[in-house]
């Protein structure tokens, strides 16, 4: 089988280099001049496999995080994730009471023997900590929250480098890449899809899958197909700062940061109507105000990039499956990509190489009308 992935995000591409690790015939179609230049270039990029919000078939999905970007790191000498673990607040209601790991109330040498602590935890296990934990793992956070939850084995990645190692790695397994494409379209005859064109030239495909984010409504458009995917904007913000200032993920009610690099920042906050939406307490506020209010020892800290990214957020959950009842075309789009992009890969390409219904992926199908 022939196939056609249009979409050289972290997505994208990682479904291209599983299919050509299971020697499908595969080209990775890409309008810009290299992977990953679309909002997979403006991701938080936090990868975690538990916490946080899962909608529909994500929730499925979840089990698999850890495991596939393990793999992943192991296949891939240029892929390496940041295992730093994270802190959010607040932690809501989905953790019950046994759950509960409190510094100030349980010193360590009163931990009862069956008791999990947050360096012990299993892989995605989340528990709730309290100020004297919270210090312990962010010492320069001015105001520790009374509680927050923490994900000892969630880390961060660099999601232009592990696009690029992916899309690297194509053409070593047999697939083609083509970068820099423009006038890319599905190519329609009786009926069917039978590939994609570009300026350079025609594609033939037996499947296509579109994995362009939130432009796949204009490439279904000759389908009369409308899916449900919309544009949720975020601002991505990189910072210098001391090495060091913040040691894992710290997310809060105004906004997320962590270290991608030793004195590099990098902090996502929404934009000021969706701030105000989420009842943040300060929305339009500058992000170097931000980090200054929340952290000490930010005195030499300044921003260097500040992007609104238009994120892919499909209604309902992921969107994976095919998108016509002859299969000729697939869809793959999700949201948070970059956290499920190792494990729908590995799906995705199982699914078209072996011609057998993947079950995780059963609550992420379109609905075809």
């Amino acid at each position: 089988m022939r196939v056609v992935v249009v979409g050289a995000g972290m997505l994208g591409a990682s479904v291209a280099y599983h299919l050509a690790g299971r020697k499908v015939p595969v080209t990775l179609v890409e309008r810009a001049a290299r992977p990953g230049a679309g909002v997979t270039g403006d991701s938080f990029a936090w990868i975690g496999g538990a916490g946080g919000h899962w909608p529909g078939g994500a929730a499925g999905l979840r089990g698999s995080v850890l495991a596939d970007w393990r793999r992943l790191e192991a296949e891939l000498p240029r892929v390496r994730a940041r295992w730093t673990g994270s802190l959010r607040w607040p932690p809501g209601e989905d953790l019950p009471e046994e759950a509960w790991l409190s510094g100030d109330s349980r010193p360590e040498e009163a931990w009862p023997s069956g008791d999990s602590r947050p360096e012990e935890a299993a892989d995605g296990a989340v528990v709730r900590v309290g100020p004297e934990r919270i210090r312990a793992l962010e010492p320069r956070l001015r105001t520790p929250p009374p509680s927050a939850v923490h994900t000892p084995s969630d880390g961060g990645v660099d999601p232009v480098a592990v696009t690029e190692a992916l899309v690297r790695a194509v053409p070593a397994l047999g697939g083609r890449v083509l970068l820099g494409a423009s006038g890319v379209a599905l190519r329609v005859a009786g009926g069917r899809v039978t590939g994609v064109a570009t300026e350079d030239g025609f594609h033939p495909a037996d499947r296509v899958v579109l994995a362009a984010g939130t432009g796949v409504n204009a490439l279904c458009a000759p389908l009369g197909i409308s899916l449900p995917v919309t544009a949720s904007p975020a601002r991505l913000v990189r910072l210098t700062a001391p090495p060091g200032l913040v040691n894992g993920i710290v997310a809060g009610p105004d906004f997320a940061v962590r270290e991608v690099a030793p004195g590099q920042l990098l902090m996502t906050l929404p934009e000021p109507e969706k701030a105000a939406a989420q009842g943040s307490s300060n929305p339009a506020a500058n992000p170097l105000a931000l980090l200054r209010a929340a952290f000490t020892g930010t005195g030499a800290c300044q921003v260097v990039g500040s992007r609104v990214a238009d994120r892919p957020v499909p209604a309902g959950g992921p969107l994976i499956g095919p998108l016509t009842s002859d299969g000729s075309v697939y869809v793959a789009v999700a949201h948070s990509a970059v956290t499920l992009a190792p494990v729908i890969g590995r799906l995705v390409a199982a699914e078209i190489a072996d011609g057998r219904s993947a079950e995780q992926l059963r609550a992420c199908r379109p609905r075809l009308s």
